[in-house]
């Protein structure tokens, strides 16, 4: 699986927090079902461009 997120804008953004590494694998999955489900839907809308409304 391909890493879709980047683990030190993670960091960045959480300054005051700790990250669990397992975090990054879940984070990475959900950020993959959502680009899944953005990309089924703009097909079923026959369109080949992702677009904000598929969110």
């Amino acid at each position: 699986m391909t890493d879709l997120i980047v683990k030190s804008a993670i960091k960045d953004q959480l300054t005051d927090q700790n990250v669990s590494a397992d975090f990054y694998d879940a984070l990475d999955s959900e950020v993959a079902d959502l680009l899944e489900k953005a990309a089924r839907r703009a097909n079923d809308n026959d369109r080949k461009t992702v677009q904000p409304r598929d969110l």
